[in-house]
């Protein structure tokens, strides 16, 4: 399995962001309020799969990867990397959507009470999706094995 490139993800978001707000350009009279907590679940998913790429990490680095107790079975290692794949495409394109509102909100500030009330959450959830995506690229770089080099092209 090859590395998630971030070009793609990049790609994804600024696609989502694109359409978010064009759709907005239309629609945004008819969209409900943005509570401060609407993109604030992605935060425990960030702080999740961060801890588990430090315990994968460690187990890793000590060579601890097998069937027997504290050790990483290969299969959880593999539903780590395929978590953290998931994980990093989400966040690009939840990314993406926020950004979209948010390029779609700053210069409605001025004359757009509503742009003012729902510009924290927007923020709040900007900063969540971009986190998921640190924190999934870290898991999938955590779960690489000590001689897998990036670099080098698949056998």
């Amino acid at each position: 399995m090859k590395p998630t490139r971030i070009w793609d993800l990049l790609s994804l978001a600024l696609l989502a962001a694109v359409a978010t707000w064009l759709l907005l350009r239309v629609a945004y009279g008819s969209i409900p309020p943005i509570p401060v907590y609407a993109g604030a679940s992605l935060y425990p998913v960030a702080l999740i799969e961060t801890i588990l790429a430090f315990v994968v990490r460690s187990r890793v680095r000590g060579h601890a990867i097998g069937d027997g107790p504290r050790q990483l079975h290969p299969i959880t290692a593999a539903r780590a990397v395929a978590l953290a794949k998931a994980s990093a495409l989400v966040g690009a394109a939840s990314a993406g959507v926020w950004a979209g509102f948010l390029v779609y909100l700053w210069p409605q500030r001025s004359h757009l009470r509503a742009a003012v009330s729902d510009s924290p959450g927007v923020i709040v959830g900007l900063v969540a999706a971009v986190l998921l995506v640190a924190a999934a690229l870290w898991l999938e770089h955590c779960c690489r094995t000590p001689d897998d080099h990036p670099d080098e092209p698949a056998h």
